[in-house]
């Protein structure tokens, strides 16, 4: 196993050990959740955890399932107690980048509707400044090429449009377009966020911003770090 796997191990298997008997939990997306997933479908076979879990895509549902995690949809009754999730990136205060699953959408309404929100990560994801990871927008797929001039001539920006290793755009499980933006350096996060959001077609960013309240970052010696916002 690499160095960035033990660390994405570590933290998921640490975050499996937060839920609790009766919780609901959010369950996020991507290669360190997947960890976070396995850990807590052990502890539902083995231990007889009883929760229900809110997946933030149709692929952690497929891991969910088969691991035996009772599921729910996400409605004003079921708001996530804990929800646990990773990150491209995440700078002091832990705003976050995220979106590189293609699930920001999702991954943004869950982590909004939680009682506290957890951020695992190999400690690779994090930084001093936000961008150097590019910032994934959901559009609908009508204003792609549209927005991409917009993008460009806005920000002086070259928006990417994602693609399958086929050559056929990504859509995420809502029906929506990727833009990836190589902004390199983000210096205000939260200004960008509500920039983006404006524009006409663009459905949501990769900006998490004051949502995460601690981050588990696992180190290549499978040690574990609490990280929590600085100011």
């Amino acid at each position: 196993m690499s160095n960035v796997n033990i660390g994405k191990q570590a933290a998921g298997e640490v975050a499996a050990k937060l839920v609790h008997d009766g919780m609901i939990v959010g369950i996020g997306t991507g290669s360190t959740v997947a960890y976070f997933i396995e850990a807590l479908g052990r502890r539902v076979q083995t231990e007889g955890l009883k929760i229900h879990g809110i997946p933030t895509s149709e692929a952690t549902v497929a891991h969910a399932t088969r691991l035996g995690i009772p599921l729910v949809e996400l409605t004003p009754q079921t708001c996530p107690d804990l929800t646990i999730d990773g990150a491209d990136e995440a700078n002091p205060k832990l705003d976050l980048i995220k979106g590189g699953g293609g699930a920001l959408l999702r991954e943004k309404l869950v982590a909004a509707a939680s009682a506290e929100f957890v951020v695992i990560a190999d400690s690779s994801k994090r930084v001093a400044q936000l961008g150097a990871f590019p910032l994934s927008i959901a559009v609908v797929p009508f204003a792609v090429a549209n927005l991409m001039a917009q993008l460009k001539e806005e920000f002086e920006v070259a928006p990417r449009l994602r693609l399958l290793a086929s050559g056929e755009p990504f859509v995420t499980d809502d029906g929506l377009a990727i833009l990836d933006l190589p902004f390199e350096r983000i210096q205000r996060p939260a200004i960008l966020d509500k920039r983006l959001k404006v524009m006409t077609g663009v459905v949501e960013t990769g900006i998490f911003i004051g949502l995460a309240k601690r981050m588990l970052l696992g180190h290549p010696d499978g040690r574990v770090e609490a990280v929590y916002p600085v100011d």
